[in-house]
């Protein structure tokens, strides 16, 4: 009996530890999620969804989804951040649709840029597209960096935005939870970023609800630990900036909390020929909560001469 005792305990104790450790990600429904955005905006967002159908790829036994829009003999392509995914442009795609073809991705749980590079190039041959209008953001507009130093034929205009050029800071500060990031549960992973969200992102956006909105509907369930990890995995991978040799057009927001000013400087002082637009007091999602004039930008740099 005493012999039965001594191995139920540290059974006991495993079973809890597994049980918490795999404990899931709470989901919460849409209208929960959305219930302080305005309503018209919401609608927008579930009538885009509903209204585009998604393609997938597989590239290296890995699926990407991605949306093909819109006409135009110009195409843009849209990289978002580490929190995103492709709907997250859908103000912009809708705006621009009309005189662009788009192409927005979603990037699944690889760990590298040579990855995501890959994933692209695909999505690209099998859409017939041999040149392009960049736009990425954060993370998205460090990945732009990388293929415009790796791809320079293919790419008309790029847009770097809220992001950083290659750097050791991010690394550095990050060193101790990078380390630790692939071990933790992925209820605590996801969870530590929706407090994220609250405590630093919704009051540099001005207290924009669809801001915190969607990246709440993120956090619960639309994003996985894995892709989490990956998408940091890319954040501090190193390469050489590019001189790049077509326009280039950075924004970012004077009180971006993901993006310090150092960085902000250093990004300027890389490609010191872009043109520059500083949001004021946006945060580091101008393009949700200043989505009019972030689609203007948009439109006028790639329509210029």
């Amino acid at each position: 009996m005493r012999r039965q005792v001594k191995w139920l305990i540290p059974a006991i104790v495993l079973l809890a530890l597994v049980i918490v450790y795999l404990w899931p990600v709470p989901r919460v429904p849409f209208a929960e999620v959305y219930g302080k955005v305005h309503a018209t905006t919401s609608q927008s967002l579930v009538s885009f969804r509903q209204s585009q159908p998604l393609s997938l790829i597989s590239v290296g036994g890995v699926k990407w989804e991605y949306l093909v829009v819109g006409q135009g003999e110009q195409v843009i392509v849209f990289l978002h951040g580490m929190t995103g995914a492709y709907d997250i442009w859908w103000q912009q795609i809708q705006a621009l649709k009309d005189r662009y073809r788009i192409i927005s991705v979603t990037y699944p749980a690889v760990d590298s840029l040579e990855e995501l590079e890959q994933g692209l190039l695909a999505i690209l041959g099998r859409e017939n597209v041999t040149r392009i209008n960049l736009v990425g953001t954060s993370l998205g507009g460090y990945f732009a960096q990388y293929l415009v130093s790796r791809h320079p034929e293919m790419i008309a205009r790029a847009v770097f935005a809220n992001t950083f050029p290659p750097n050791d800071l991010i690394a550095e500060k990050n060193r101790t939870i990078g380390t630790l990031l692939p071990f933790l549960p992925e209820w605590l992973v996801i969870s530590v970023l929706r407090g994220s969200f609250e405590q630093s992102i919704y009051p540099t956006s001005g207290q924009d609800e669809l801001t915190l909105a969607f990246l709440n509907e993120m956090g619960y369930g639309r994003m996985t630990k894995a892709q989490v990890v990956g998408r940091y995995r890319c954040v501090v991978q190193k390469f050489e900036a590019p001189a790049p040799q077509m326009p280039v057009m950075i924004l970012e927001s004077d009180n971006d909390p993901l993006v310090e000013a150092s960085l902000r400087a250093q990004l300027k002082a890389t490609y010191p020929a872009a043109a520059v637009h500083t949001f004021s007091a946006a945060g580091h999602f101008p393009y949700l909560n200043r989505a009019e004039e972030y689609t203007r930008l948009l439109d006028d740099f790639f329509s210029g001469p």
